[in-house]
């Protein structure tokens, strides 16, 4: 149980041809440490033409080892990356919250320049387990994420996704320069009465 802002810490992991400056990024990041919660946004190594060992490493290094008092948040292809790292942790290891927006584990139709990264996806068996709090956000109408896709993510890690209307692929070119249910759900998620996700293991 997370007895006060100044344990947790928050990473914020950005997506495909992204920079930590853009779209809602930096205002979390900013919102986090206004509320005591020290936040990273690391540059993941180029993201115009993203290698997904890298960028699994990347990740890697910045979550450090998890604990019930880290707060993880990504966006689109950094939802993947994400997944991979903490499937790769060694045993045992447990991750208070994780936000994952606009996130997938399939191929898009709209980008096929990033099939060979996506692969196939990430074995999410039982993955949630290791997390105490988790919520999946989408929009109703993303030009590059399918909603069925983000709706596929979030059944086999045992949720509903959240949804969002009319915020796009949550970019800045969407409008979206701020994105207060991201931090609503790390805000609730840091409440004790909160309610714990709900979880089965992914076929």
């Amino acid at each position: 149980m997370t007895t006060g802002t100044t344990q947790r810490r928050a990473s914020i992991i950005h997506g495909y041809g992204a920079t930590p400056e853009d779209h809602w990024f930096g205002w979390l990041a900013a919102q986090l440490r206004a509320s005591g919660i020290p936040a990273s946004v690391p540059a993941l190594p180029n993201p115009h033409s993203p290698d997904a060992a890298q960028w699994t490493q990347a990740v890697r290094a910045d979550l450090g080892t998890p604990d019930e008092h880290s707060i993880v948040v990504a966006h689109s292809l950094g939802c993947l990356t994400v997944l991979r790292a903490l499937r790769s942790l060694p045993r045992p290891w447990r991750l208070g919250t994780v936000v994952l927006v606009s996130g997938f584990v399939d191929r898009l139709p709209a980008l096929p320049d990033l099939d060979d990264h996506i692969g196939h996806g990430c074995d999410l068996t039982g993955l949630s387990n290791h997390i105490d709090r988790l919520t999946i956000i989408r929009s109703d109408a993303d030009p590059y994420v399918p909603p069925g896709h983000t709706d596929r993510l979030a059944d086999l890690l045992g949720i509903s996704a959240q949804v969002v209307p009319g915020a796009g692929h949550f970019l800045a070119s969407d409008g979206v320069t701020a994105l207060h249910e991201v931090r609503e759900a790390i805000a609730e998620q840091g409440r004790s009465g909160a309610e714990p996700v709900s979880r089965h293991s992914a076929c």
